[in-house]
């Protein structure tokens, strides 16, 4: 499976996880130098797994909170502790 954005890869593994509809890539398999920290809004400080977001780059293109983590999972989530999901502009498949 790869995650893509502008026809660049941002991630590809084998091994992704499905959680409600979404796809989760290991850690290892995801340019993080492509991710940039968004800052925290109120909901998502209330979010109970810890969801951090990420704008997405390519260096030319930037799409607005596109990736996701969850750094402090419930139990339920556990199983994609700090893996990368990936929405909007960025095409999964």
């Amino acid at each position: 499976m790869k995650a893509v954005l502008e026809n660049n890869v941002i991630a590809e593994s084998a091994d992704t996880v499905s959680v409600r509809g979404y796809d989760y890539f290991p850690l290892a398999a995801v340019r993080t130098e492509w991710l940039e920290k968004a800052a925290k809004t109120p909901k998502d400080l209330d979010c109970p797994h810890g969801v951090q977001f990420y704008d997405v780059t390519d260096g030319k293109r930037t799409s607005t909170r596109a990736a996701w983590s969850y750094e402090a999972p419930l139990p339920a989530y556990g199983h994609v502790d700090h893996w990368i999901g990936f929405w909007k502009d960025v095409e999964v498949g």
